[in-house]
């Protein structure tokens, strides 16, 4: 992609209003733009990323044994009267009315519809264990949106919702979710620790967190430093016993604001590992039980012929929250620093001087090279200064910097840069695409 015709509207100061580190860097590195109170467009270069968190998330979601379908964004109002939720909801529910008068409702999530389609064509226990999942818009009517995407109003969101015969079963959904969840922030180069956590208006009795340590936190959250220590399972694990997994990582004290309890914070967790920090959640699990299927009368036939009310779990991932917590885990001053697996692009070729025929040749050749070895590579073809090339393309926080000018062409080298860590080689170009492929 050239970036003499990409949409890259960047900004030398982030608007006064922008409070945090993420939402500061995403309207500088143009890759949102506010259009109401909470309520973003995603320009192309924030798409990119958005795009593959998704797919790492729907990856994950598929090894665990999940199945995605997709459900509509409005939702009939008599679904939610069916659950009990209409009213209890809140102000945070948008409902509206269409042209017939019918009572409809933008959904903040999706627990009474996915009941609904469950209940229209399951009816034995032989299909079950199942976990269904989309990724969608959601709405909530914040009061106070800020904080960029971090707190919108309007968000992309990975939730699943699991069926099963009984307690025992649902609570084995409720590990593979667990452990998809490590697994899902890693491959992202996050450390996401799982916290016990209030069930809040969705119910149940037993919610994990799973936050991300950074300054600029929404809440205080206490656990053992071992926690984060601990490495993700990885996907080679044996989906069907999960057990000593979660138990190794729930034996350990961590908790939200909410449910912190300093005597036994201090009981149970030597001093040296006392951890107390602010974190952002980028995903919530719950186990609810019948909550919803003995009102909305979603049954199977047990395997003794009497019909059951199937034990249900709802799991979410804050899709488009995760470029912000993303942002606030990996940064510096001059801008992001993208982990490989969400970068918007691999790396950024850096044309230093656009009017030499040489410089162009051997920066085409680069940029073909790369791409044939399936590579996503941003070309700089502008007659930008090389200082604001340099400055632009540590703010967009492409892993990889590749950047040709007339001196390295008549010496034979290019200079790869690291974004991460800075470091600076000078090298033949066929090394330098070698390091890029390795």
């Amino acid at each position: 992609m050239r970036l003499s015709r990409y949409f890259l509207p960047t900004l030398k100061e982030a608007p006064a209003d922008a409070q945090i580190v993420s939402h500061q860097l995403m309207l500088r590195a143009g890759l949102i733009r506010q259009e109401a109170a909470g309520i973003y467009a995603w320009l192309p270069l924030g798409l990119r990323v958005l795009r593959r968190i998704e797919q790492i998330v729907r990856e994950e979601q598929e090894r665990a044994g999940a199945v995605e379908l997709l459900m509509p964004t409005l939702q009939l109002a008599d679904l939610w009267r069916e659950s009990g939720r209409y009213d209890a909801y809140g102000p945070e529910m948008l409902r509206i009315k269409d042209r017939h008068e019918r009572e409809l409702l933008y959904g903040p999530t999706n627990e009474e519809m996915i009941t609904d389609i469950f209940r229209a064509y399951v009816k034995s226990y032989k299909s079950l264990p199942l976990n269904l999942f989309h990724i969608q818009w959601k709405f909530r009517d914040e009061r106070r949106p800020r904080f960029g995407v971090m707190r919108g109003r309007e968000f992309l969101m990975k939730d699943a919702y699991s069926f099963d015969l009984d307690e025992a079963s649902a609570r084995k959904a409720y590990n593979r979710m667990f452990v998809a969840y490590l697994n899902t922030f890693a491959r992202m180069g996050l450390k996401a620790v799982p916290m016990r956590a209030d069930t809040g208006p969705i119910g149940g009795d037993l919610s994990h967190e799973f936050i991300v340590l950074a300054e600029t936190g929404e809440s205080q959250v206490f656990c053992d430093r071992k926690l984060v220590e601990m490495p993700a399972p990885g996907g080679e694990v044996d989906w069907n016993d999960l057990q000593s997994i979660v138990d190794e990582r729930t034996a350990l004290y961590a908790a939200t604001e909410e449910m912190h309890e300093a005597p036994r914070f201090e009981a149970e967790t030597p001093e040296g590992d006392r951890l107390t920090a602010r974190g952002i959640e980028v995903g919530h699990i719950f186990y609810f039980g019948t909550k919803y299927s003995t009102p909305m009368k979603a049954r199977v036939q047990g395997p003794d012929g009497r019909d059951a009310d199937v034990h249900m779990g709802s799991y979410g991932v804050g899709v488009s929250r995760l470029l912000g917590a993303i942002i606030e885990a990996s940064h510096d001053a001059s801008g992001i620093i993208w982990p490989d697996a969400v970068a918007p692009f691999d790396v950024v070729v850096i044309n230093l001087r656009a009017s030499d025929e040489g410089v162009c040749n051997a920066c085409e050749e680069a940029v073909n090279r790369l791409e044939a070895l399936g590579k996503d590579v941003l070309y700089d073809d502008t007659d930008e200064r090389p200082g604001g090339k340099f400055a632009t393309a540590d703010l967009i926080g492409i892993p990889w910097q590749l950047t040709i000018g007339p001196k390295g062409v008549a010496e034979g080298v290019v200079e790869l840069k690291r974004r991460a860590t800075g470091e600076k080689l000078s090298v033949p170009l066929d090394e330098a695409i070698a390091r890029l492929t390795a």
